[in-house]
């Protein structure tokens, strides 16, 4: 162990223990920029016990590792507001906690923070390090390194109790980012998750006993709650399934009529302006004989041409010129196709706004541009992503529509347009990695806590005042 007079010399990342809270190992991020000490927790759940605030919260000490889960309880000391390396400023329990590095041990403050989203599990600020260390930032693992072996030693037998809800997951893809998050989620919360895929799924149709099925004949007969996310080309077979479900009594987060009405785009935005949700200006035809009546219905070019079933930004065009929409609105007629004509946003540049809801609050926000030669923000076809702070009118449009599609949890995407904030979509489906990556929110733990609300469960805390 290196040392410089009385103070021993650290690199940029270090092995630590924290006995008290049952963490043989964690690597940390030595960081004298900071100034608190963090620790990843989530799971935070705020309890009383002999008289005393305490914290339970739960560990991921596991790099690149949601597998490993250790449940960690302690007093509180404080509650601090942080600002995060992105910037964004939030509040944070504080605990205390005996620290081991090397051949040192001393006492803490710590800061509870999701850091799933970060490279390190914990981050050692220099109040912990004052009169004890020297940074060498060319420098790793000064105070000893552990091994992999080692750290299965440490971890390996430890397991997570399933002691929760059994919760579906009705969807396609179970490789797809999105779904991985959510079983993570759930099972990091003690559920049981299962995945179902909407294509192995059928269904007894019967006034006494429904059913639904699984592939091997296996009976869905035992679940608390299904949460949909069925893609657009499965949307009427999904939402059966989904309507099946909430025909046994079990809880959807979207319901098969919120679905069925988001994903028909000329009601959904029929039904928003009914309530008052402002949209551009938009036209809608099925192969259109009156072109030129079409085009200067949503004051003429430039506009956008869409298909009424296209997704993710396919079936989309921009026609710069009345002759260009001709050419796009008349080819869309060989085709036979219901077709969505709307005023092109000029001013927003190429840029919206993807506003995650969950249980009627905006949880997290975007903006998204556009990439270079695209006219549309889309994170599927090259566009880039960016925190942003919406506006509380912002806030609002995207609460409504999300309300009055009757969706627990929608991505809502809005454009700023000269006129004040325009609502473009609803998404019942919504993506969470883009979300989740620049924000750092668990967005996939929301929608689980937003399920554990409904069915009224919670966390089960050990002591006999917990």
């Amino acid at each position: 162990m290196p040392t410089s007079g009385t103070k021993v010399v650290v690199g940029s990342e270090e092995w630590c223990a924290f006995p008290e809270l049952g963490l043989p190992a964690v690597k940390a991020r030595v960081d004298s920029g900071a100034k608190t000490s963090s620790i990843h927790a989530f799971n935070i759940l705020k309890f009383r016990r002999d008289g005393e605030n305490w914290v339970s919260f739960e560990v991921h000490p596991l790099q690149n590792s949601r597998r490993m889960i250790v449940r960690c309880e302690r007093p509180i000391i404080d509650k601090r507001l942080v600002k995060s390396s992105s910037g964004i400023s939030e509040t944070r329990y504080v605990i205390s906690a005996t620290i081991m590095a090397g051949n040192l041990s001393w006492d803490i403050e710590l800061t509870l923070a999701n850091r799933d989203s970060m490279g390190f599990r914990m981050l050692l600020g220099r109040e912990a390090m004052k009169g004890r260390m020297l940074v060498d930032p060319s420098l790793s693992f000064c105070l000893g390194d552990i091994s992999a072996e080692q750290l299965s030693e440490y971890y390996g037998k430890k397991e997570h109790k399933k002691s929760g809800l059994k919760i579906g997951l009705l969807a396609s893809n179970q490789e797809l980012y999105s779904n991985q998050r959510i079983m993570e989620a759930g099972e990091e919360r003690g559920h049981e998750m299962v995945f179902l895929n909407i294509k192995q799924c059928y269904m007894k149709i019967d006034a006494l006993e429904p059913e639904a099925h699984y592939r091997g004949g296996k009976i869905l007969d035992d679940l608390d709650a299904v949460i949909t996310r069925i893609r657009p080309s499965l949307t009427f077979y999904g939402c059966a399934l989904a309507r099946q479900f909430e025909g046994m009594n079990v809880f959807t987060i979207n319901s098969s009529s919120a679905v069925t009405q988001s994903r028909d785009k000329l009601f959904s935005l029929q039904l928003l302006l009914k309530h008052g949700v402002s949209i551009p200006t938009t036209g809608f035809a099925n192969s259109p004989m009156d072109t030129n009546d079409l085009i200067e219905m949503v004051g003429g070019a430039p506009l956008i041409v869409k298909l009424l079933e296209g997704t993710q930004g396919r079936g989309v065009v921009l026609a710069e010129t009345k002759k260009a929409a001709e050419s796009v609105i008349n080819a869309f007629k060989a085709l036979r196709a219901n077709l969505l004509v709307q005023e092109f946003i000029k001013e927003a540049e190429g840029k919206d706004l993807r506003c995650f809801v969950i249980d009627g609050k905006v949880v997290a926000s975007i903006q998204r541009e556009a990439a270079p030669g695209e006219f549309r923000a889309n994170l599927h076809q090259g566009g880039t992503a960016s925190m942003v702070k919406i506006t509380p009118t912002e806030k609002a449009l995207a609460i409504k529509a999300a309300k009055t599609l009757g969706l627990r949890v929608a991505g809502v995407d809005i454009i700023r347009s000269k006129n004040g904030p325009l609502l473009l979509e609803v998404n019942s489906s919504p993506g969470l990695e883009g979300i989740e990556t620049v924000t750092g929110k668990d967005i996939a733990g929301m929608m689980i806590t937003s399920i554990e609300k409904k069915l009224g469960w919670k966390i089960q805390l050990s002591g006999e005042n917990a």
